[in-house]
């Protein structure tokens, strides 16, 4: 499983979320998932999926994760992992289809009770010391969020855990009306924070057209 040698030469990391998004689908990518802050793209052959999102400064503790327990079978298999230009990030991992319903419930149960074998258990743990690390360092942390939701399957059979953790959005989205500037200052790659799924889909014309003033008037020469 691994990138065709031109796509994966690409100069990903100069490119912003809509041109990753509209390059994948020439080569063949096709949309298969939105989720709030992310979109997913399967790859021609269907072994692998793409996740491109504007902006979730979450995202990294989760490859992070990844990083840490490369060879644990409830962890995804990680092709790339690059930014993107304005603060989105790219990342392609193994494909993962939905599992059946009640299976994914009995995993987050166990996730939430401290129990399942080892193999989760080391997740969990792992989890737990990224989560506290990031506590300190990202503003509008959220923390560990493993709903059944984040739980698929892996075209080999594998469960896998995916995107267990989450930033607190409701808050983050009402510190950009109250005062965007203290957004960006304190959180670098903010050009394209409105683009995130879940603005598109749940808020009004009203809502965006606000959050959109709000970030003019915090960027404009005269702001502060």
């Amino acid at each position: 499983m691994r990138l065709r040698p031109e796509l994966a030469r690409r100069p990903w990391p100069s490119m912003n979320h809509r041109e990753v998004t509209a390059e994948l689908v020439l080569e063949g990518w096709v949309p298969c998932g939105l989720g709030d802050w992310a979109m997913a793209l399967r790859s021609p052959d269907g072994s692998m999926a793409a996740r491109v999102c504007p902006f979730d400064p979450a995202y990294a503790a989760f490859t992070e994760l990844c990083r840490r327990l490369p060879d644990n079978p409830y962890l995804p298999r990680v092709v790339l992992d690059t930014p993107l230009e304005g603060g989105g990030t790219l990342a392609v991992l193994e494909f993962l289809a939905p599992l059946e319903q009640a299976r994914a419930e009995e995993v987050a149960r166990q996730w939430r009770e401290g129990g399942g074998e080892a193999a989760l258990a080391e997740v969990r743990r792992a989890a737990a010391e990224v989560d506290a690390e990031c506590r300190a360092t990202v503003p509008w942390w959220d923390g560990v969020d493993l709903n059944p939701g984040n739980v698929r399957r892996a075209l080999d059979g594998r469960i896998v855990l995916i995107d267990v953790f989450c930033m607190d959005g409701a808050a983050l989205y009402a510190q950009i009306l109250e005062d965007a500037a203290v957004v960006s200052d304190r959180i670098s790659g903010t050009r394209y924070v409105l683009d995130i799924p879940y603005i598109a889909r749940e808020s009004t014309p009203e809502e965006i057209q606000a959050l959109r003033d709000a970030l003019t008037a915090s960027r404009s020469p005269t702001a502060r």
